[in-house]
Protein backbone atom coordinates (compact mmCIF):
# COMPACT_ATOMS: atom_id res chain seq x y z
CA UNK A 1 0.00 0.00 0.00
CA UNK A 2 1.39 3.24 -0.88
CA UNK A 3 2.83 5.16 2.18
CA UNK A 4 0.82 8.32 2.99
CA UNK A 5 3.40 10.11 4.91
CA UNK A 6 5.72 9.93 1.44
CA UNK A 7 7.20 13.07 0.43
CA UNK A 8 6.38 14.26 -3.08
CA UNK A 9 9.43 12.99 -5.94
CA UNK A 10 11.64 16.03 -6.89
CA UNK A 11 10.59 16.16 -10.61
CA UNK A 12 13.02 18.68 -12.98
CA UNK A 13 11.13 22.56 -11.90
CA UNK A 14 11.54 23.30 -15.59
CA UNK A 15 9.33 20.29 -16.52
CA UNK A 16 6.90 22.00 -14.47
CA UNK A 17 7.36 25.41 -16.53
CA UNK A 18 6.49 24.13 -19.76
CA UNK A 19 3.73 21.91 -17.83
CA UNK A 20 2.26 25.33 -16.62
CA UNK A 21 2.08 26.93 -20.30
CA UNK A 22 1.17 24.42 -21.88
CA UNK A 23 -1.53 24.11 -19.18
CA UNK A 24 -2.22 27.86 -19.53
CA UNK A 25 -2.42 27.95 -23.26
CA UNK A 26 -4.75 24.98 -23.56
CA UNK A 27 -7.51 26.77 -21.23
CA UNK A 28 -7.05 30.10 -22.80
CA UNK A 29 -7.75 28.50 -26.40
CA UNK A 30 -10.66 26.68 -24.92
CA UNK A 31 -12.12 30.14 -23.22
CA UNK A 32 -11.46 32.26 -26.78
CA UNK A 33 -13.29 29.33 -28.41
CA UNK A 34 -16.50 29.04 -26.06
CA UNK A 35 -16.54 33.16 -26.61
CA UNK A 36 -16.03 33.68 -29.94
CA UNK A 37 -18.34 31.22 -31.50
CA UNK A 38 -21.46 33.79 -30.72
CA UNK A 39 -22.33 37.54 -31.19
CA UNK A 40 -22.08 39.81 -28.43
CA UNK A 41 -25.66 39.64 -27.46
CA UNK A 42 -25.10 35.99 -26.54
CA UNK A 43 -21.92 37.23 -24.39
CA UNK A 44 -23.82 38.99 -22.63
CA UNK A 45 -27.28 37.68 -21.29
CA UNK A 46 -28.33 35.23 -18.96
CA UNK A 47 -29.42 32.32 -20.55
CA UNK A 48 -30.59 30.90 -17.06
CA UNK A 49 -30.47 32.34 -13.48
CA UNK A 50 -28.44 28.87 -12.57
CA UNK A 51 -25.45 30.48 -14.54
CA UNK A 52 -23.37 33.16 -15.19
CA UNK A 53 -23.15 35.97 -18.24
CA UNK A 54 -20.36 34.38 -21.00
CA UNK A 55 -18.56 37.93 -20.86
CA UNK A 56 -18.50 37.52 -16.55
CA UNK A 57 -17.04 34.13 -16.33
CA UNK A 58 -14.47 35.44 -18.93
CA UNK A 59 -13.42 38.90 -16.83
CA UNK A 60 -13.74 36.65 -13.74
CA UNK A 61 -10.81 34.09 -15.56
CA UNK A 62 -8.83 36.96 -16.43
CA UNK A 63 -9.37 38.78 -12.06
CA UNK A 64 -8.65 35.18 -10.76
CA UNK A 65 -5.71 34.99 -12.63
CA UNK A 66 -4.37 38.87 -12.37
CA UNK A 67 -4.93 38.48 -8.22
CA UNK A 68 -3.21 35.11 -7.66
CA UNK A 69 -0.21 35.03 -10.03
CA UNK A 70 0.34 38.56 -10.37
CA UNK A 71 -0.28 40.38 -7.57
CA UNK A 72 0.13 37.01 -4.91
CA UNK A 73 3.37 35.22 -7.07
CA UNK A 74 4.64 38.27 -8.93
CA UNK A 75 4.03 41.02 -6.41
CA UNK A 76 3.01 43.61 -9.01
CA UNK A 77 0.30 46.32 -8.37
CA UNK A 78 -3.09 45.48 -9.84
CA UNK A 79 -3.95 46.38 -12.91
CA UNK A 80 -7.58 47.00 -12.07
CA UNK A 81 -8.24 46.60 -8.35
CA UNK A 82 -11.07 48.29 -9.05
CA UNK A 83 -13.45 45.15 -10.68
CA UNK A 84 -12.13 42.97 -8.03
CA UNK A 85 -15.95 43.04 -5.95
CA UNK A 86 -17.73 42.77 -9.34
CA UNK A 87 -16.23 39.35 -10.07
CA UNK A 88 -15.87 38.15 -6.53
CA UNK A 89 -17.84 35.17 -7.34
CA UNK A 90 -18.79 35.13 -3.19
CA UNK A 91 -20.10 38.28 -3.34
CA UNK A 92 -22.44 38.39 -6.27
CA UNK A 93 -24.75 35.40 -6.67
CA UNK A 94 -25.12 34.46 -10.26
CA UNK A 95 -28.98 35.50 -10.73
CA UNK A 96 -27.85 39.19 -9.72
CA UNK A 97 -24.24 39.25 -12.34
CA UNK A 98 -26.14 40.79 -15.35
CA UNK A 99 -27.47 43.82 -13.69
CA UNK A 100 -23.52 44.64 -12.42
CA UNK A 101 -21.04 47.15 -14.50
CA UNK A 102 -19.35 44.31 -16.30
CA UNK A 103 -16.64 44.67 -18.81
CA UNK A 104 -17.79 44.36 -22.38
CA UNK A 105 -16.97 41.93 -24.31
CA UNK A 106 -13.92 43.92 -26.06
CA UNK A 107 -12.98 45.06 -22.74
CA UNK A 108 -12.55 41.82 -21.09
CA UNK A 109 -10.98 40.42 -23.77
CA UNK A 110 -7.95 42.91 -23.55
CA UNK A 111 -7.53 42.90 -19.56
CA UNK A 112 -7.63 38.59 -20.02
CA UNK A 113 -5.09 38.98 -22.50
CA UNK A 114 -2.94 41.72 -21.04
CA UNK A 115 -3.28 39.93 -17.93
CA UNK A 116 -1.99 36.41 -19.58
CA UNK A 117 0.92 38.27 -21.34
CA UNK A 118 2.20 39.58 -17.94
CA UNK A 119 1.71 35.90 -16.21
CA UNK A 120 3.75 34.42 -18.97
CA UNK A 121 6.68 36.73 -18.04
CA UNK A 122 6.17 36.02 -14.04
CA UNK A 123 5.93 32.64 -14.82
CA UNK A 124 9.24 32.67 -16.77
CA UNK A 125 11.24 34.35 -13.84
CA UNK A 126 9.11 32.62 -10.46
CA UNK A 127 11.46 29.87 -8.66
CA UNK A 128 9.02 26.86 -8.88
CA UNK A 129 10.26 26.14 -5.39
CA UNK A 130 10.64 27.54 -1.65
CA UNK A 131 6.77 28.18 -1.24
CA UNK A 132 4.15 25.97 -1.15
CA UNK A 133 2.12 28.43 -3.42
CA UNK A 134 5.18 27.75 -5.69
CA UNK A 135 6.26 24.83 -5.46
CA UNK A 136 6.03 22.50 -8.29
CA UNK A 137 4.12 25.63 -10.00
CA UNK A 138 1.14 24.86 -7.86
CA UNK A 139 -0.17 28.01 -8.06
CA UNK A 140 0.03 28.33 -12.13
CA UNK A 141 -1.59 24.78 -12.22
CA UNK A 142 -4.51 25.78 -9.82
CA UNK A 143 -5.29 28.81 -12.09
CA UNK A 144 -4.82 26.50 -15.03
CA UNK A 145 -7.67 24.12 -13.47
CA UNK A 146 -9.51 27.53 -13.08
CA UNK A 147 -10.17 28.83 -16.01
CA UNK A 148 -11.12 24.68 -17.39
CA UNK A 149 -13.65 24.58 -14.61
CA UNK A 150 -15.06 28.25 -15.67
CA UNK A 151 -14.65 26.58 -19.17
CA UNK A 152 -16.97 23.69 -18.06
CA UNK A 153 -19.63 26.27 -16.92
CA UNK A 154 -19.42 28.02 -20.38
CA UNK A 155 -19.97 25.17 -22.35
CA UNK A 156 -23.01 24.23 -19.56
CA UNK A 157 -24.27 27.75 -20.51
CA UNK A 158 -23.79 27.06 -23.98
CA UNK A 159 -26.10 24.03 -23.31
CA UNK A 160 -28.53 26.25 -21.48
CA UNK A 161 -28.66 28.50 -24.29
CA UNK A 162 -31.35 28.50 -27.35
CA UNK A 163 -31.07 29.33 -30.60
CA UNK A 164 -29.25 26.99 -33.30
CA UNK A 165 -25.36 25.46 -32.81
CA UNK A 166 -22.70 27.54 -31.95
CA UNK A 167 -20.17 24.87 -31.33
CA UNK A 168 -19.05 21.55 -33.29
CA UNK A 169 -17.23 18.72 -32.48
CA UNK A 170 -16.64 15.04 -34.19
CA UNK A 171 -19.08 12.36 -32.48
CA UNK A 172 -16.55 9.69 -30.83
CA UNK A 173 -15.52 7.25 -32.42
CA UNK A 174 -17.84 4.25 -32.26
CA UNK A 175 -17.61 1.49 -30.02
CA UNK A 176 -18.57 -2.61 -30.32
CA UNK A 177 -21.37 -3.71 -28.66
CA UNK A 178 -20.01 -3.78 -24.53
CA UNK A 179 -20.77 -7.49 -24.10
CA UNK A 180 -18.78 -7.90 -20.93
CA UNK A 181 -20.26 -8.30 -17.02
CA UNK A 182 -22.70 -6.13 -16.37
CA UNK A 183 -21.01 -5.14 -12.69
CA UNK A 184 -17.57 -5.78 -10.65
CA UNK A 185 -16.76 -7.44 -7.44
CA UNK A 186 -14.20 -4.93 -5.59
CA UNK A 187 -12.48 -6.53 -3.41
CA UNK A 188 -13.14 -5.69 0.57
CA UNK A 189 -10.17 -4.14 2.98
CA UNK A 190 -8.01 -1.49 3.35
CA UNK A 191 -6.78 1.06 0.61
CA UNK A 192 -5.36 4.87 0.27
CA UNK A 193 -7.91 7.54 -0.28
CA UNK A 194 -6.83 10.85 -1.84
CA UNK A 195 -2.93 11.97 -1.87
CA UNK A 196 -0.30 14.11 -0.52
CA UNK A 197 2.18 13.63 -3.38
CA UNK A 198 -0.35 15.11 -6.71
CA UNK A 199 1.61 18.37 -7.30
CA UNK A 200 -1.54 20.39 -8.66
CA UNK A 201 -3.79 18.68 -6.33
CA UNK A 202 -6.06 20.53 -4.80
CA UNK A 203 -6.85 21.20 -0.88
CA UNK A 204 -10.01 18.94 -0.58
CA UNK A 205 -8.04 15.88 -2.39
CA UNK A 206 -5.53 16.02 0.14
CA UNK A 207 -4.29 14.23 2.24
CA UNK A 208 -3.94 10.44 1.09
CA UNK A 209 -5.17 8.81 4.26
CA UNK A 210 -5.86 4.84 5.03
CA UNK A 211 -9.58 4.08 3.99
CA UNK A 212 -11.34 0.85 4.95
CA UNK A 213 -14.27 -0.16 2.36
CA UNK A 214 -16.25 -3.92 2.32
CA UNK A 215 -16.19 -5.80 -0.82
CA UNK A 216 -18.93 -4.23 -3.33
CA UNK A 217 -20.53 -4.60 -6.69
CA UNK A 218 -20.27 -1.73 -8.63
CA UNK A 219 -21.39 -1.22 -12.42
CA UNK A 220 -19.00 -1.76 -15.03
CA UNK A 221 -20.23 1.19 -17.23
CA UNK A 222 -22.65 4.16 -16.54
CA UNK A 223 -26.15 3.60 -16.47
CA UNK A 224 -26.92 4.49 -20.03
CA UNK A 225 -29.95 6.16 -21.76
CA UNK A 226 -31.79 3.07 -22.12
CA UNK A 227 -31.59 1.22 -18.91
CA UNK A 228 -32.74 5.14 -17.74
CA UNK A 229 -35.78 5.19 -20.51
CA UNK A 230 -36.91 1.67 -18.63
CA UNK A 231 -37.06 3.16 -15.46
CA UNK A 232 -39.24 6.13 -16.59
CA UNK A 233 -41.78 3.73 -18.52
CA UNK A 234 -42.34 1.59 -15.61
CA UNK A 235 -44.00 4.49 -13.51
CA UNK A 236 -40.56 5.81 -12.05
CA UNK A 237 -41.15 8.98 -11.52
CA UNK A 238 -44.67 8.51 -10.09
CA UNK A 239 -43.79 6.06 -7.24
CA UNK A 240 -42.95 7.86 -3.86
CA UNK A 241 -41.10 4.72 -2.59
CA UNK A 242 -38.16 5.20 -4.54
CA UNK A 243 -37.73 8.50 -4.17
CA UNK A 244 -35.95 10.24 -1.46
CA UNK A 245 -38.69 12.62 0.55
CA UNK A 246 -36.91 16.07 -0.34
CA UNK A 247 -36.32 14.49 -3.96
CA UNK A 248 -39.79 13.57 -4.57
CA UNK A 249 -40.97 17.19 -3.08
CA UNK A 250 -38.81 18.82 -5.40
CA UNK A 251 -39.90 16.24 -8.75
CA UNK A 252 -43.61 16.65 -7.98
CA UNK A 253 -43.26 20.87 -7.36
CA UNK A 254 -41.28 21.32 -10.98
CA UNK A 255 -43.36 18.62 -12.52
CA UNK A 256 -40.34 16.41 -13.70
CA UNK A 257 -40.54 13.10 -15.45
CA UNK A 258 -37.61 13.17 -17.36
CA UNK A 259 -33.71 14.23 -17.45
CA UNK A 260 -33.46 18.03 -17.96
CA UNK A 261 -33.30 18.38 -21.88
CA UNK A 262 -35.56 14.94 -22.65
CA UNK A 263 -39.09 15.51 -24.69
CA UNK A 264 -41.37 13.03 -25.82
CA UNK A 265 -42.09 12.91 -29.47
CA UNK A 266 -44.62 9.77 -29.72
CA UNK A 267 -43.14 6.67 -29.09
CA UNK A 268 -39.37 7.68 -28.85
CA UNK A 269 -37.73 10.65 -26.42
CA UNK A 270 -36.02 13.31 -28.23
CA UNK A 271 -33.24 15.64 -26.34
CA UNK A 272 -31.60 19.28 -27.42
CA UNK A 273 -28.25 19.08 -27.34
CA UNK A 274 -26.12 22.21 -27.43
CA UNK A 275 -29.11 23.10 -30.52
CA UNK A 276 -29.82 20.25 -31.76
CA UNK A 277 -32.62 18.05 -31.12
CA UNK A 278 -32.06 14.15 -31.90
CA UNK A 279 -32.89 10.84 -30.54
CA UNK A 280 -31.63 10.22 -27.60
CA UNK A 281 -28.98 7.37 -28.22
CA UNK A 282 -30.17 4.41 -25.74
CA UNK A 283 -26.22 2.98 -25.96
CA UNK A 284 -24.73 6.62 -23.83
CA UNK A 285 -24.31 7.06 -20.45
CA UNK A 286 -27.45 9.44 -19.25
CA UNK A 287 -26.52 12.89 -18.67
CA UNK A 288 -28.57 15.67 -16.77
CA UNK A 289 -29.87 14.00 -13.54
CA UNK A 290 -29.93 15.17 -10.29
CA UNK A 291 -28.51 13.06 -7.36
CA UNK A 292 -32.07 12.85 -6.70
CA UNK A 293 -32.79 11.02 -9.95
CA UNK A 294 -29.86 8.54 -9.52
CA UNK A 295 -30.85 7.85 -6.21
CA UNK A 296 -34.60 6.66 -7.14
CA UNK A 297 -32.74 4.86 -10.08
CA UNK A 298 -30.68 2.91 -8.29
CA UNK A 299 -33.62 1.94 -5.51
CA UNK A 300 -35.70 0.92 -8.57
CA UNK A 301 -32.85 -1.26 -9.77
CA UNK A 302 -32.77 -2.80 -5.94
CA UNK A 303 -29.09 -0.99 -5.85
CA UNK A 304 -27.32 1.79 -4.47
CA UNK A 305 -25.51 4.28 -5.45
CA UNK A 306 -21.58 4.18 -4.21
CA UNK A 307 -19.99 6.05 -1.99
CA UNK A 308 -17.26 8.29 -2.59
CA UNK A 309 -15.05 5.78 -0.85
CA UNK A 310 -16.14 3.07 -2.77
CA UNK A 311 -16.22 4.82 -6.05
CA UNK A 312 -12.34 5.43 -5.53
CA UNK A 313 -11.26 2.07 -4.41
CA UNK A 314 -13.11 1.10 -7.37
CA UNK A 315 -10.93 3.89 -9.77
CA UNK A 316 -7.29 3.50 -8.41
CA UNK A 317 -6.80 0.07 -6.46
CA UNK A 318 -4.54 -2.30 -7.99
CA UNK A 319 -4.59 -5.25 -6.13
CA UNK A 320 -1.68 -6.87 -8.14
CA UNK A 321 0.82 -4.21 -6.50
CA UNK A 322 -1.85 -3.08 -3.56
CA UNK A 323 -1.26 0.87 -4.44
CA UNK A 324 -4.00 3.25 -5.32
CA UNK A 325 -2.91 4.37 -9.22
CA UNK A 326 -3.51 7.79 -10.25
CA UNK A 327 -5.90 7.09 -13.07
CA UNK A 328 -8.01 3.78 -13.31
CA UNK A 329 -5.50 2.39 -16.03
CA UNK A 330 -2.17 3.47 -14.04
CA UNK A 331 0.03 6.48 -13.56
CA UNK A 332 0.42 7.93 -17.08
CA UNK A 333 -1.75 11.33 -18.09
CA UNK A 334 -4.86 10.95 -19.86
CA UNK A 335 -4.68 10.41 -23.68
CA UNK A 336 -7.45 9.79 -25.98
CA UNK A 337 -7.50 6.13 -25.91
CA UNK A 338 -8.11 6.07 -22.30
CA UNK A 339 -10.99 8.79 -21.58
CA UNK A 340 -13.70 10.89 -23.22
CA UNK A 341 -12.24 14.35 -21.99
CA UNK A 342 -11.55 18.22 -23.13
CA UNK A 343 -14.78 18.90 -25.24
CA UNK A 344 -12.70 16.68 -27.49
CA UNK A 345 -16.37 15.63 -27.89
CA UNK A 346 -19.83 17.32 -27.04
CA UNK A 347 -21.58 14.33 -26.00
CA UNK A 348 -20.32 10.67 -24.01
CA UNK A 349 -19.13 8.13 -25.83
CA UNK A 350 -21.36 4.40 -25.87
CA UNK A 351 -21.05 2.75 -22.34
CA UNK A 352 -18.28 0.05 -23.02
CA UNK A 353 -15.91 2.42 -24.53
CA UNK A 354 -12.37 2.85 -23.63
CA UNK A 355 -11.32 -0.54 -22.89
CA UNK A 356 -7.37 0.65 -22.41
CA UNK A 357 -8.86 3.00 -19.75
CA UNK A 358 -10.45 0.68 -17.84
CA UNK A 359 -9.46 -0.39 -14.12
CA UNK A 360 -7.39 -2.81 -13.09
CA UNK A 361 -10.72 -4.94 -11.80
CA UNK A 362 -12.09 -4.01 -14.89
CA UNK A 363 -14.28 -1.10 -14.59
CA UNK A 364 -14.99 1.18 -17.36
CA UNK A 365 -15.26 4.86 -17.75
CA UNK A 366 -14.62 6.02 -14.36
CA UNK A 367 -12.68 9.12 -16.04
CA UNK A 368 -14.48 11.17 -18.67
CA UNK A 369 -17.89 11.05 -19.89
CA UNK A 370 -20.21 12.08 -17.10
CA UNK A 371 -19.87 13.77 -13.82
CA UNK A 372 -21.18 10.69 -11.32
CA UNK A 373 -23.28 11.29 -8.49
CA UNK A 374 -21.62 8.94 -5.22
CA UNK A 375 -24.10 8.59 -2.28
CA UNK A 376 -21.84 10.64 0.12
CA UNK A 377 -21.66 14.52 1.45
CA UNK A 378 -19.15 16.82 0.54
CA UNK A 379 -16.71 16.30 3.81
CA UNK A 380 -12.85 17.10 4.79
CA UNK A 381 -10.81 14.24 4.55
CA UNK A 382 -8.65 13.73 8.19
CA UNK A 383 -6.26 16.03 8.81
CA UNK A 384 -7.56 18.54 5.83
CA UNK A 385 -6.09 22.48 5.76
CA UNK A 386 -7.75 24.84 3.60
CA UNK A 387 -5.22 26.09 0.96
CA UNK A 388 -4.77 28.67 -0.17
CA UNK A 389 -8.14 29.97 0.65
CA UNK A 390 -11.31 28.35 2.61
CA UNK A 391 -13.48 29.71 0.08
CA UNK A 392 -12.64 27.14 -2.49
CA UNK A 393 -13.91 23.88 -0.57
CA UNK A 394 -14.14 24.26 3.12
CA UNK A 395 -17.24 26.83 2.52
CA UNK A 396 -19.00 23.99 1.48
CA UNK A 397 -18.59 20.96 3.32
CA UNK A 398 -21.54 19.56 5.35
CA UNK A 399 -25.09 17.96 4.10
CA UNK A 400 -26.03 20.29 1.17
CA UNK A 401 -23.81 19.30 -1.06
CA UNK A 402 -23.20 16.12 -2.64
CA UNK A 403 -19.97 14.37 -4.02
CA UNK A 404 -19.78 13.99 -7.94
CA UNK A 405 -16.19 11.86 -9.13
CA UNK A 406 -14.57 10.91 -12.55
CA UNK A 407 -15.40 14.23 -14.50
CA UNK A 408 -17.36 14.35 -17.85
CA UNK A 409 -16.34 14.91 -21.74
CA UNK A 410 -16.85 18.75 -20.36
CA UNK A 411 -13.40 18.16 -18.04
CA UNK A 412 -10.01 18.58 -19.09
CA UNK A 413 -7.33 16.50 -18.28
CA UNK A 414 -5.69 18.64 -16.03
CA UNK A 415 -8.55 19.08 -13.71
CA UNK A 416 -9.40 15.38 -13.74
CA UNK A 417 -8.00 12.67 -11.76
CA UNK A 418 -8.26 9.97 -9.76
CA UNK A 419 -8.71 12.00 -6.59
CA UNK A 420 -10.11 14.94 -8.07
CA UNK A 421 -13.42 15.95 -6.13
CA UNK A 422 -16.32 17.66 -7.27
CA UNK A 423 -19.67 18.70 -5.92
CA UNK A 424 -23.27 20.34 -6.24
CA UNK A 425 -26.90 20.13 -4.72
CA UNK A 426 -28.69 17.08 -5.52
CA UNK A 427 -30.89 18.81 -7.04
CA UNK A 428 -28.75 20.34 -9.84
CA UNK A 429 -29.40 18.91 -13.34
CA UNK A 430 -27.47 21.01 -15.76
CA UNK A 431 -24.27 19.71 -15.27
CA UNK A 432 -23.04 16.66 -17.04
CA UNK A 433 -23.76 14.50 -14.63
CA UNK A 434 -24.60 10.84 -14.67
CA UNK A 435 -23.90 7.97 -12.48
CA UNK A 436 -23.53 4.39 -11.91
CA UNK A 437 -24.55 1.73 -9.30
CA UNK A 438 -23.48 -0.55 -6.57
CA UNK A 439 -24.71 -3.15 -4.31
CA UNK A 440 -23.04 -4.62 -1.10
CA UNK A 441 -21.60 -7.78 -1.76
CA UNK A 442 -24.17 -9.66 0.22
CA UNK A 443 -26.96 -8.30 -0.99
CA UNK A 444 -28.50 -10.57 -3.72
Amino acid sequence: MTDPTTAPSVEDPESFRERAVSTLVTARDRTTLLTSCVEEPDLTAQHSPLMSPLVWDLAHIGNQEEQWLLRTVGGQEAIRPEIDGIYDAFEHPRSERPTLPLLSPAESRRYAAEVRGRVLDVLEGTALHGTRLTEAGFAFGMIAQHEQQHDETMLITHQLRKGPAALTAPDPEPAPLFTGPAEVLVPGGPFTMGTSDEPWALDNERPAHRREVDAFWIDTTPVTNAEYQAFIADGGYDTERWWAPAGWTHIRQHSIHAPLFWSRDGKQWLRRRFGVTEVVPADEPVVHVSWYEADAYARWAGRRLPTEAEWEKAARHDPAGNRSTRYPWGDADPRPEHANLGQRHLRPAPAGSYPEGESPLGVRQLIGDVWEWTASDFEPYPGFRAFPYKEYSEVFFGPDHKVLRGGSFAVDPVACRGTFRNWDYPIRRQIFSGFRTARSAGSA
